[in-house]
């Protein structure tokens, strides 16, 4: 993958730009990746902040990208299939999502935190039927007008990603593998047809065939049709993993997948200059090297850790207490701890 010269392909570029607009020569879709579901959903343009937050702000050099990230996005991107990126924890694979929806215009990211305890429903909507009733007064309202149901209908974020929109959506499954066993399966069938049925609304759909919703943006709406939800432009999806298990057959054949190794000197340069610019009072290029040599000796650390250990040093520098002596060299230690309990 790295002896792809040419770059008139590609639509991302991993170098940690913001978007003046939104991608507009997104290309096209394989014939069986086609989806032609009806409507426009909006698509909120301010994630509020939480991009900077997550990736730092616009570096003043172009970010250096992990070796076969550009290739790996970008063939998700054409083949409109999710993207599982595996890695140690606090290599930055969640930052990935981010860094896609930034580059490309493509608003705020939709993130699904998944857990031992998340089964598909969480991804796609909840239906407070006992909300819907206690507000009614009584159960005659489960039975009668439907008027009112969508106020009681919340989409997720798998269920927000899969709305019509004219731009994808970036979607964010965060760590998969910490799901129940049968989660990957059950996904199958969403991801593959790009749509998915709320039974709720499907059971109305005669008297009153468009409802609208909640989606899983603050303060968002959209309108569903015939009860089910299909999509017009298939979501950006980054799914992470950190190892702990390997997913089925069935569900790898259907998506692609980027291995992050430990971020390198330049990798780290840059998340501390995106996050702190250029860090006055301390050696910025001293501590990276110093984390560097102490991942190698306690077998990885997060990258998160560094930029810890840069906060204190900055605050620690501005008030004159910053001094690289043995009793920082113990600090950092401290902040440096390994990651496994058979390490360090």
């Amino acid at each position: 993958m790295d002896g792809l010269k040419s770059q008139d392909w590609r639509v991302y570029h991993g170098t940690g730009d913001v978007a003046r607009e939104p991608i507009a020569n997104l290309p096209e879709p394989p014939p069986w990746r086609l989806f032609k579901g009806k409507g426009t959903a909006s698509r909120p343009d301010d994630d509020g902040g939480e991009g900077e937050r997550r990736v730092g702000r616009l570096l003043s050099t172009p970010r250096t990208p992990y070796a076969n990230e550009v290739a790996m996005v970008n063939s998700a991107i054409y083949l409109r299939r999710p993207l599982i990126v595996t890695g140690n924890p606090g290599t930055g694979k969640s930052s990935l999502a981010y860094l896609i929806a930034r580059e490309l215009g493509l608003g705020p990211i939709l993130r699904w935190p998944v857990t031992s305890r998340t089964v598909l429903k969480d991804g796609l909507y909840a239906y407070d039927a006992i909300g819907r009733v206690q507000a009614a007064g009584g159960r005659a309202a489960m039975n009668g007008d439907a008027a009112d149901i969508g106020e009681y209908i919340h989409l997720g974020p798998l269920g927000t990603a899969l709305l019509p929109y004219d731009l994808p959506r970036v979607l964010l499954i965060d760590e998969l593998d910490k799901g129940d066993i049968d989660l990957p399966n059950d996904l199958l069938n969403a991801l593959e047809e790009g749509e998915y049925a709320i039974t709720e609304l499907v059971r109305y759909a005669s008297r009153q065939p468009d409802v609208e919703v909640l989606t899983a943006d603050r303060g968002g709406s959209a309108v569903v049709h015939g009860g089910v939800v299909r999509c017009r432009e298939f979501p950006i999806i980054v799914i992470t993993s950190n190892g702990e298990r390997e997913f089925p057959p069935a569900f790898l054949r259907r998506c692609l997948r980027l291995d992050i190794e430990q971020p390198g000197f330049e990798q780290l340069s840059g998340m501390i200059a995106a996050h702190f610019g250029a860090p006055e009072g301390i050696d910025a290029r001293r501590l990276i090297s110093d984390f560097l040599e102490r991942s190698k000796e306690v077998g990885g650390l997060a990258s998160d850790q560094l930029l810890n250990a840069v906060h204190l040093a900055v605050r620690m520098a501005t008030s004159g207490a910053y001094e690289p002596d043995e009793e920082w060299a113990d600090l950092l230690q401290a902040i440096w701890h390994p990651l496994s309990t058979e390490t360090g």
